[in-house]
């Protein structure tokens, strides 16, 4: 990726995750004015990669604009010879042709004279249909010559477009890697997901139907100019009043569209958000007999995209129809004034039909053109979209002399500690704590105390506003992610599975374990238990969704892959709330033998699913206000006291 997309990374202020219920998103901001100059500029900087293809596209796009431009002049030829040869079959065999141009003067018949001298004319002969046929084999020669290299053009740029596109998807997926984590719990997925799907292939298509349309239309231009002046410079300026005028109108429409196509972009990525939302969405906006809001609102942005969509190209479609128009009142002006000159010997017919061919040449490339800006305006909107990605703040990168700890034992130190996700609401503050080897520690507190946000700091999703955090006495920052995260297993509440067989699924958190410890791990969550009342075992093809396993059978599967892994450090945020109480209690057995040697952090809502941990921490507010283990903190009668107490206490009645 070039530098003038790529931003030197910094970190921005963040937004805490924000679940994505069925309303999350709305109220976005619709668009912004959009810089069309400097982000056509961006988009044809693409295309320096291609440049010797390009250089070929246009060398063979001359040559087939030249053969196509030179067809009608020879042409005339043609006619010149039907249309000579049809007053030559009428006039006095024997006689000459300046003896029948001198009678005519002496008979006062000068217009006619005129015309006749300036033909090649043999009285009584007719039309020489040998000298015809060479003429027509010769334009089909030029023209199937023209056809062959314009197919060429078009199979090279075809190359030139794709490569360009592949390029550019790469560049995103790249892009995507490097982004925070923070920049994903900004944006809605569908708007993510329009950005580098619809908006991409809108570039796609722009630069396909434009780049070679573009080229050819300016060389048709150019040619057929030459040969109009060739013909006739008085009729060549009267075909050149279509420039000027092409130029206005082109440029008075296009301007009232631009906003037109930025706002019809920025609704397709907003009701994609929408529908995406909706689907995930679907049992929850059911149940709370939300459909008749949900679909109102949909109706409500679809109404937007459609009145941004109609006006966009309602616009930009009136381009053509203009440009008809001129065209139209040039060829009338174009036939008069030639008719006019062909009556007085000025031009021979053949020239005035060649003329008259160049002329719907040089109007129908200048309309072409002039077409062409609504696909120009609609293209350069995407692209600027997809160069907004571009320009995101992405995280820090790696150290470039990055440290790695020589063992593997998992100790994490945190250092006076402190997070924010907005600078003026502190989270975590001064915040001090070990956790030592095989140790198992807790995280217990109300919603919002900052528990996720803890561990994902150990991660890196987050960089810190202050202190630091060390891995085995090195500190997280000086590692590369890849390294820290290779050292980490985490297992979330929300399951992720792709679509593939259970057993890809598993070895998914270690690609190069063998069957027998991808089966040990299976065996040691569980998994093996309910795998064999599949009909597939572990050839069983998971869907998307992987709705053909429930949902605890899918938060065992992801707790074997994180098993599968061997972290030094193993993350569990409310693992095994969609496990039943049954198979909790084999699942707990099995962590029990897994966290051995290893520094567990368990994020439990369930109180009773921790007692046996070494340590555990009770936060409030991003702080640490208690900390011991389970006994301790009950004998304490603290915050720990009141929360394990809370889950047994009946609800209060506010009845008298």
């Amino acid at each position: 990726m070039s530098d003038t997309e790529s931003k030197t990374a910094t970190r921005v202020p963040a937004r805490p995750p924000m679940g994505r219920g069925p309303w999350a998103g709305a109220g976005m901001p619709v668009e912004k004015s959009m810089n069309f100059g400097p982000s056509a500029k961006r988009l044809a900087k693409r295309l320096a990669p291609e440049w010797l293809p390009l250089v070929l596209v246009t060398v063979l796009a001359v040559i087939s604009v030249s053969l196509t431009v030179i067809g009608p002049r020879i042409l005339g030829d043609a006619t010149n010879l039907i249309f000579e040869g049809a007053i030559s079959a009428n006039l006095p065999a024997g006689a000459t042709q300046e003896q029948i141009v001198a009678g005519l003067r002496a008979s006062g018949q000068n217009q006619q004279a005129d015309m006749l001298a300036n033909m090649s004319l043999d009285p009584g002969s007719g039309i020489d249909f040998a000298a015809l046929s060479r003429v027509l084999l010769l334009v089909l020669a030029i023209y199937a010559l023209a056809f062959l290299f314009a197919w060429i053009q078009a199979l090279v740029l075809n190359g030139v477009v794709q490569r360009t596109m592949y390029r550019l998807r790469a560049d995103v997926e790249s892009k995507v890697n490097r982004l925070p984590l923070s920049y994903f719990d900004r944006m809605p997925r569908g708007e993510l997901l329009s950005r580098v799907t619809n908006d991409i292939d809108n570039v796609s298509q722009t630069l396909q139907q434009t780049l070679s349309q573009v080229l050819v239309s300016l060389l048709s231009v150019i040619g057929v100019l030459v040969m109009m002046f060739s013909i006739s410079p008085l009729l060549a300026c009267i075909a050149l009043i279509t420039i000027p005028l092409t130029v206005f109108i082109t440029s008075v429409i296009a301007k009232r569209s631009q906003k037109k196509f930025v706002a019809q972009w920025a609704h397709t990525g907003e009701l994609n958000a929408q529908i995406e939302e909706m689907y995930t969405g679907h049992a929850i906006v059911k149940v709370f007999g939300r459909s008749r809001e949900v679909g109102k609102r949909f109706s409500d942005k679809n109404a937007e995209l459609y009145e941004a969509s109609f006006g966009a190209q309602f616009i930009s479609g009136i381009i053509m129809p203009s440009m008809m128009f001129v065209g139209n009142l040039v060829y009338v002006a174009i036939a008069v004034v030639g008719g006019l000159q062909v009556a007085t010997g000025a031009l021979s017919l053949g020239s005035v039909q060649a003329f008259i061919q160049y002329s719907r040449q040089f109007t129908q490339p200048l309309t072409q053109l002039g077409s062409m800006a609504n696909l120009l305006q609609s293209g350069v909107a995407s692209a600027e979209r997809v160069f907004e990605l571009f320009d995101a703040d992405e995280q820090l990168p790696d150290p470039d002399a990055p440290a790695s700890p020589p063992a593997h034992s998992g100790r994490l130190v945190f250092e006076d500690v402190s997070f924010s996700y907005s600078p003026d609401k502190p989270l975590i503050r001064n915040l001090d704590l070990v956790a030592e080897p095989g140790h198992t520690i807790a995280i217990v507190g109300p919603t919002g105390a900052g528990k996720t946000t803890l561990v994902n700091l150990i991660l890196r999703f987050y960089e810190l506003d202050g202190g630091r955090i060390t891995l085995d006495g090195v500190d997280v920052a000086r590692m590369t992610r890849l390294d820290l995260r290779s050292r980490v297993g985490m297992v979330l509440q929300d399951t992720w599975l792709f679509g593939g067989t259970i057993r890809d699924n598993i070895a998914y958190g270690r690609p190069d374990a063998t069957e027998e410890e991808i089966l040990g791990a299976a065996r040691a969550t569980y998994v093996d238990r309910f795998v064999h009342s599949l009909p597939d075992g572990y050839d069983t093809v998971l869907d998307d969704e992987a709705s053909n396993v429930s949902a605890g059978e899918k938060q065992l599967l992801t707790i074997a892959r994180a098993f599968l892994a061997h972290p030094s450090v193993l993350i569990l945020d409310e693992a095994t709330s969609s496990v039943d109480t049954r198979t909790e209690v084999l699942v707990q057995k099995a962590m029990s033998t897994l966290r051995k040697d290893r520094t567990s952090f368990v994020i439990a809502h369930r109180l009773s699913t921790i007692r046996d941990a070494d340590v555990i921490l009770v936060m409030e507010e991003g702080r640490i206000v208690e900390q011991g283990n389970h006994d301790a903190l009950l004998a304490q009668g603290g915050a720990y006291y009141n929360l394990y107490n809370a889950q047994f206490a009946a609800p209060v009645s506010d009845e008298a």
